[in-house]
């Protein structure tokens, strides 16, 4: 069993982020990136964003949009489970 933490989009990649403008995508990657390197090294992620409770779903802010994301730190995974893009790109 790997350690090391890692990030994935759930169900996949185009359910998530299909149709999702490029640099929206880009900057929601580039923060579960930065989440994997906290959480690597020993920082606690259940509670960054914003969220009813920590080990909850959780919300954070990326180019003027957000994205909706799980913490699983028995399987050292953050799931990225929803992108909302900005309104005007809607």
């Amino acid at each position: 069993m790997s350690t090391s933490w890692r990030w994935e989009y759930d169900p996949d990649h185009a359910h998530v982020a299909g149709g999702v403008p490029d640099h929206v995508v880009a900057e929601v990657e580039r923060l579960a990136g930065q989440l994997v390197e906290l959480a690597a090294t020993g920082v606690d992620i259940a509670d960054f964003g914003s969220g009813p409770r920590p080990g909850g779903l959780r919300r954070m802010n990326a180019a003027e949009g957000w994205f909706y994301f799980l913490v699983a730190p028995r399987r050292s995974l953050i799931v990225v489970v929803r992108i909302v893009p900005p309104f005007h790109a809607l």
